[in-house]
């Protein structure tokens, strides 16, 4: 088990090893951040996401680069949207997806999958097993960072599906350090997932 997880860093360098053990620590305080729905999620997911761009470009992962970029932009559209106040109460609450809603997710994972599958395209890159995958979670991650900024509470269902895909995914590519962290946030996510729910179920009592 070690050796399939931490094997493949015997000829990484110290400072990508470095880089992916604070993507590893901001990674995880993001989601702990989010869970608690406390607006620290985005500054933290920010490190995390930009320093994975540079990461995963070194690694030659088109799909996981081009969703992680997603990542970053999208954090500061949801950085804004959390911190947009009426008075002294917050605009956007914990809800759950209108059918309205739903309709755009399905949109939204749709051109993600088919931008990502597109940049492969044109940049002649090939397309290995693990690439089509890479391709898929792309599409959910991005719905479910679309949804946190919305502060949907489908968005944990992404996550959780994107995540549970992720461990072996990044594992078999030799991200190791990324794999564990994937599922710490599969933890962390059930977890979240059942705060967002007891508020949602409070404040309809």
């Amino acid at each position: 088990m070690i050796e399939f997880f931490f094997g493949a860093y015997q000829d990484t360098g110290w400072l990508n090893i470095a880089l992916e053990s604070i993507v590893f620590v901001f990674g995880i305080l993001s989601v702990w951040y989010a869970g608690r729905e406390n607006i620290l999620v985005y500054p933290t997911g920010l490190i995390a996401t930009i320093i994975t761009v540079y990461l995963l470009y070194l690694a030659g992962y088109l799909g996981d680069m081009i969703l992680n970029g997603y990542y970053s932009c999208m954090s500061i559209y949801g950085w804004y949207n959390w911190s947009r106040m009426k008075g002294d109460d917050q605009v956007i609450k914990i809800s759950r997806t209108t059918t309205k809603e739903k309709g755009i997710g399905v949109v939204v994972f749709v051109v993600t999958i088919a931008i990502v599958y597109g940049v492969y395209r044109i940049t002649h890159t090939p397309i290995a097993p693990e690439n089509y995958i890479d391709i898929f979670t792309s599409g959910v991650f991005f719905l479910g960072m679309y949804y946190m900024a919305l502060k949907k509470i489908e968005n944990w269902t992404m996550w959780f599906i994107g995540n549970i895909i992720s461990v072996p995914l990044y594992a078999y590519r030799g991200l190791g350090i990324l794999a564990i962290q994937f599922i710490v946030f599969t933890v962390l996510v059930i977890q979240a997932y059942r705060a967002w729910y007891t508020i949602l179920k409070n404040e309809k009592e």
